[in-house]
C-alpha cells in the first residue's frame, strides 16, 4: 500500500490530465441530478416483554432506582428543508449521457495519454457495452476505466522468474538514459536483501559514469561488481562475469549493457554478438533479458520493444520515471500490444522507488482514485 501511495503521488501528471480530462467531458453536456444520501439505518425492534414469574418462583430481586441521566445539550437541528422532508437535504453530480459523441471524445483522451489507437479505441468499446444510452458521472467513468486498464494489464503483472539454474543470468538492455544502470543496482540490492548471492557485471565498458554508478550500488548492497578498461570488448567481460559467477556458486548474474538506440544497427549487432558469447559458456543463456523503458519516451517504447525483441530475445519489462511523464498510457499500449510480461515499474530513485508491477494499483493512480481495501 506504501509504494501504491508513491505510485499515486508522483504520477500526478498522468492522473491529473486524466482526471482533468474525465470531468471535462462529463461536464460538456453534461446535466447536473440529485443524488439522494443513503437511507437511515432502521432503529432497532423493542426488547421482548419480560415474562411473569411462575406461581411458586421466588419474588423478583428488586432492582434499583433507575438513576436520571443529566440532561444533554440539544442536538444541532436540521435546516427547514431536511426537517420538511424529514431527511437530509440531497447533494447533486453531474452525469452525461454515454453516446457517441462522448465516446469519441474518451477516445481522443485516451490517445493524448498515449495509450495508442488500438488501445483507446478497445477500451473505450469495452466501456461502453451495455452502457449506451446511459447516463454517467465522471467517477463512474474512472472506475469503468480503471477496471478496463487491470484487465488489460492483469495477463502481463508477472515478477521476475527465478530458475534452479545457477547462475541464472539476466542481461539487461535498453537505450540510453532509460536507467538501466540504477535498475541493476536496485535489483542486485533487492535480491541480495532477499539472500540471494548476487554478480554484476558492468558491461558498459564505454561509459565511465555507468560503471562507478553501479559499484556505488555494489558497494551498498554488498555486491561484487567486475569490471573492464574503458572501451574493452562488453562480450568478452560478460563471458569473464558467467566464469566468476560459476565459480563462485552465485544465484544471479545481472549483466548490464551500454546504452544503445534501436535504429543504430552496428550497436544493435553489438549486443546479438554479446548474446552469442553467452551462450558458448551456457546455450540456455541469458535466462532472462530485460528492456528497460523510459516512461518519457511515450509511443517510441513500442518501437523499442520490437526491435529489442528480435535483436535479444526480450523476456520482460521494466518501466522507470513514471513520475517523470504526463503519459503513463504507454504502459497499458505495451500490455495490450505484445504481451510481455512488466516485472517491475520506477517511480524515482531510491531502492524502494522500484516495486513489483501490480496491474490495480497502476490502473487506480492512473485514473486518479482510490485502491479500495
Amino acid at each position: 500500500m506504501a509504494f501504491f501511495q508513491k505510485l499515486k503521488d508522483r504520477l500526478f501528471k498522468s492522473s491529473s490530465k486524466l482526471d482533468e480530462g474525465l470531468d471535462a467531458i462529463v461536464e460538456d453536456g453534461g446535466t447536473e441530478e440529485a443524488v439522494a444520501p443513503p437511507p437511515a439505518e432502521p432503529a432497532p425492534p423493542p426488547a421482548d416483554p419480560v415474562p411473569p414469574p411462575a406461581a411458586h418462583a421466588p419474588p423478583p430481586v428488586v432492582a434499583p432506582a433507575p438513576v436520571t441521566p443529566p440532561p444533554q445539550p440539544e442536538a444541532a437541528r436540521p435546516g427547514l428543508l431536511g426537517r420538511l422532508m424529514g431527511r437530509a437535504v440531497p447533494q447533486t453530480v453531474v452525469r452525461r449521457t454515454l453516446d457517441d459523441e462522448m465516446l469519441e471524445q474518451l477516445e481522443e483522451l485516451l490517445i493524448a495519454a498515449d495509450m495508442g489507437v488500438d488501445t483507446a479505441l478497445r477500451v473505450t468499446a469495452n466501456m461502453a457495452e451495455g452502457r449506451m444510452g446511459r447516463r454517467l458521472s465522471s467517477d463512474e467513468i474512472k472506475q469503468l476505466l480503471a477496471t478496463e486498464i487491470a484487465r488489460i494489464m492483469e495477463p502481463v503483472a508477472r515478477p521476475m522468474p527465478l530458475f534452479p539454474k545457477r547462475p541464472q543470468v539476466v542481461l539487461v538492455v535498453g537505450v540510453n538514459g532509460s536507467g538501466k544502470t540504477t535498475t541493476i543496482g536496485k535489483l542486485a540490492s533487492q535480491f541480495r536483501a532477499a539472500g540471494k548471492s548476487v554478480v554484476i557485471a558492468a558491461g558498459d565498458t564505454f561509459r565511465a559514469a555507468a560503471v562507478e554508478q553501479l559499484q556505488v550500488w555494489g558497494d551498498r548492497a554488498g555486491v561484487p561488481v567486475l569490471t573492464a578498461p574503458e572501451g574493452s570488448d562488453p562480450a568478452s567481460l560478460a563471458f569473464d562475469a558467467m566464469t566468476r559467477a560459476q565459480e563462485d556458486g552465485a544465484d544471479l548474474l545481472l549483466i548490464d549493457t551500454a546504452g544503445r538506440l534501436q535504429n543504430r544497427q552496428d550497436l544493435m549487432e553489438e549486443l546479438a554478438k554479446i548474446v552469442r558469447v553467452i551462450r558458448k559458456k551456457d546455450e540456455t543463456a541469458p535466462h532472462n533479458t530485460l528492456l528497460v523503458l523510459d516512461a518519457t519516451t511515450g509511443q517510441n517504447a513500442l518501437s523499442q520493444v520490437d526491435i529489442f525483441r528480435k535483436i535479444a530475445d526480450v523476456s520482460g519489462l521494466v518501466m522507470t520515471k513514471l513520475d517523470g511523464t504526463a503519459k503513463g498510457g504507454v504502459l497499458v499500449a505495451l500490455a495490450d500490444r505484445f504481451g510481455l510480461p512488466i516485472h517491475a515499474i520506477g517511480v524515482g530513485e531510491q531502492i524502494d522507488d522500484l516495486a513489483p508491477f501490480d496491474p490495480e494499483e497502476f490502473a487506480a493512480a492512473l485514473t486518479g482514485l482510490d485502491l479500495k481495501a
